[in-house]
């Protein structure tokens, strides 16, 4: 299976995106993926860098930074995606009132950029209990609180522009929950390295599994690439992480 998906994003499609390479190429699936980072980005500076064309993007492929700066106009016209995803940034992400008009401007421009495409939300997550993110206090302070609000933002929003949705979100705040090893609060391990991106390798290799899950319907139990320097307990949490995504993934369908 050979695949390219193109992610106008900002840190946290940089999340999603930085082990899926190599985990998709231990399932012999060859993936290529391009993101496009601007940390902190949210949709409206998305959509008003598509009117401007300006170069803003650092341009990411397969993890990796290429040091070149794109625009999003060039990078939707750079061959074809077999999938194009957005998402909110992550302080808005349980605001509906920010994703509109802009999420539907975006829309629009990838369909008729790339209609062979399947355009695809990216529904990022919670923060963790004890965040010092600033934007924390938006949502009282409670991780639960936060991930309802982005939860149904975020399902709505697909709703409306007819895309589908990439359940991170709701497969992180499952597995804190539903997993003693990853119940921070009563002393697992926390799914983010600061309080709100995630951690290395798990909380992103655990995203990979949800989107190859997701996007290629292949099982990720199959996976076996482990990241350099991982050890004994890291292999065996990312087996738990991987059968969890599998049997969330199932159970969604």
């Amino acid at each position: 299976m050979k695949l390219r998906t193109l992610s106008i994003g900002n840190s946290f499609s940089q999340d999603a995106c930085g082990y899926l390479h190599q985990i998709a190429a231990s399932m012999n699936i060859e993936w290529e993926c391009v993101n496009l980072y601007i940390g902190g980005c949210s949709l409206q500076t998305h959509a008003a860098n598509l009117a401007s064309g300006a170069p803003a993007y650092s341009l990411e492929i397969n993890g990796k930074a290429t040091g070149t700066m794109i625009s999003v106009n060039d990078a939707l016209k750079d061959g074809t995606y077999d999938f194009v995803t957005l998402q909110q940034a992550s302080h808005y992400s349980g605001k509906l009132q920010t994703y509109f008009p802009y999420i539907d401007i975006l829309a629009e421009a990838i369909r008729a950029a790339q209609p062979e495409a399947k355009l695809m939300i990216h529904e990022t997550w919670a923060y963790e209990t004890d965040s010092t993110h600033g934007a924390f206090p938006d949502y009282g302070r409670s991780q639960r609180r936060m991930y309802e609000f982005l939860h149904d933002a975020y399902t709505y929003a697909a709703k409306k522009i007819g895309a589908d949705l990439i359940p991170v979100g709701d497969a992180v705040q499952g597995l804190r929950g539903n997993l003693p090893e990853f119940d921070y609060g009563n002393g697992g391990v926390s799914l983010n390295r600061d309080g709100f991106h995630l951690s290395i390798p798990i909380g992103r290799c655990f995203a990979a599994y949800v989107w190859i899950e997701k996007i290629c319907g292949a099982d990720v139990r199959n996976a076996d690439f482990v990241p350099d320097g991982a050890d004994v307990n890291t292999v065996h949490l990312l087996e738990l992480a991987r059968n969890y995504a599998h049997e969330f993934m199932n159970s969604a369908k």
